[in-house]
């Protein structure tokens, strides 16, 4: 099923100097930024952005200093204007609104989480969390109400009539996002949002945000130039370099399949343990029977070379088999129609597709063979081995069983 798209750019140019119009033929003759800053004087702030953000996603922009991403994020609700190309939210063609529309398109779809922070000094915490329903022409009373309950969500209930130099820095930041919540908007722009914050604060800022969208399901576009925190957070991320769109994907594709030699260097030292789930890194089970008798369970053992087997029934996945075992049985039973039971099942360490690998990886290194990955309803979803975990991470821990 397709996502819903909710904001989508096209061809868009960004140059800043006296005469852009004039400057960008240039650009799209090809001319490097370096090339046509000294030819013209001007600055390619972004050069033919196109791209798609799916309703209820985080996706993130990212970027080293001077990329483009925050110049990216501000031309979303015009606050900067293009030099040409096109920006749509859902059927708004944003370029088309006159003042009046475009001020209300602000208020009502799009609100903005700064940096440093951007609360109003002399209001105290909950008129400041209030005051864009107080520019939309909310009443006081419910005003306020829903401004204290989103002073609770994040956090900070107890903190209503404190001023902004009151609070810490992350308490501070929490107001700017309970502000935004506050106007019911179904986009949030976040730029460099959690950048002025300690190390400490900052990750707890990010966990609050996992915790919201899960609730939430907002719109939420993010610009960081912390790889970590991008792959953290986003569903999808772009990167930037020099106003240029290098790549698109979803954190794993960043880290598995990078899309250039710039992109690959970015991602090098990334901790992947703590950024690849199982699921990214899962191979499709090898070995899936589904007997009831030994000699059932060897007959469909012998189709692969395989010691042993991962055994499902109508009730999911129930434990791993192994072909010796089996064999011994017959051998000194002489019966192959014994049915499979706990004692002829091995009961594996079974992991979760969404656990992190630095989670698994001592699982992953203490069996004899590839675990098993079963979802919350007990189905078998595939199988994780040391050689896949050796392959992504860059080690050569152990050997494929």
């Amino acid at each position: 099923m397709n996502k819903q798209v909710q904001i989508r750019i096209e061809k868009l140019f960004k140059i800043f100097g006296p005469t852009p119009a004039k400057v960008l033929p240039q650009v799209h003759e090809g001319k490097s930024k370096d090339q046509v800053l000294a030819d013209t004087g001007h600055t390619v702030g972004l050069k033919d952005i196109n791209l798609e953000i799916h309703r209820g996603e985080i996706f993130v922009i990212m970027g080293l200093s001077g990329s483009g991403k925050s110049t990216l994020i501000r031309h979303f609700n015009r606050i900067i204007d293009p030099t040409a190309g096109q920006i749509f939210c859902e059927d708004i063609d944003v370029m088309q609104l006159n003042t009046k529309q475009l001020r209300e398109f602000r208020r009502q779809k799009m609100a903005m989480v700064f940096q440093h922070f951007g609360l109003l000094p002399h209001y105290t915490v909950i008129d400041n969390v209030a005051f864009g329903l107080k520019t939309q022409g909310v009443d006081k009373k419910t005003r306020l109400a829903k401004a204290r309950q989103w002073l609770a969500d994040v956090g900070l209930n107890g903190y209503e009539e404190q001023y902004p130099s009151q609070l810490s820095g992350g308490q501070q930041q929490r107001v700017g996002l309970a502000r935004a919540l506050c106007t019911d908007a179904e986009i949030l722009l976040m730029d460099e949002a959690f950048s002025a914050l300690d190390p400490l604060i900052r990750s707890e800022m990010q966990d609050q945000l996992i915790q919201l969208q899960e609730k939430l399901h907002k719109t939420i576009v993010f610009i960081t130039h912390d790889l970590d925190e991008a792959l953290r957070l986003g569903d999808r991320i772009a990167i930037l370099r020099d106003g240029e769109l290098i790549q698109v994907g979803a954190p794993k594709d960043i880290l598995l399949n990078p899309a250039d030699d710039y992109v690959e260097a970015f991602v090098r030292d990334v901790n992947r343990a703590r950024a690849l789930t199982v699921e990214n890194v899962m191979k499709s089970p090898s070995n899936r029977i589904t007997a009831n008798t030994i000699g059932e369970a060897l007959q469909q053992m012998k189709a692969t070379p395989a010691v042993f087997a991962y055994l499902e029934n109508a009730d999911g996945y129930q434990g791993a088999v192994l072909k010796n075992t089996l064999e011994k049985i017959v051998r000194e039973t002489d019966d192959a129609d014994a049915p499979l039971c706990e004692k002829v099942i091995e009961d594996t360490v079974r992991v979760s597709p969404d656990a992190l690998l630095e989670e698994v990886i001592p699982d992953t290194l203490d069996q004899d063979y590839p675990l098993p990955v079963v979802d919350e309803e007990g189905n078998l979803k595939g199988e994780l081995s040391r050689s896949s975990l050796a392959q992504v991470l860059g080690t050569t821990t152990a050997n494929e069983t």
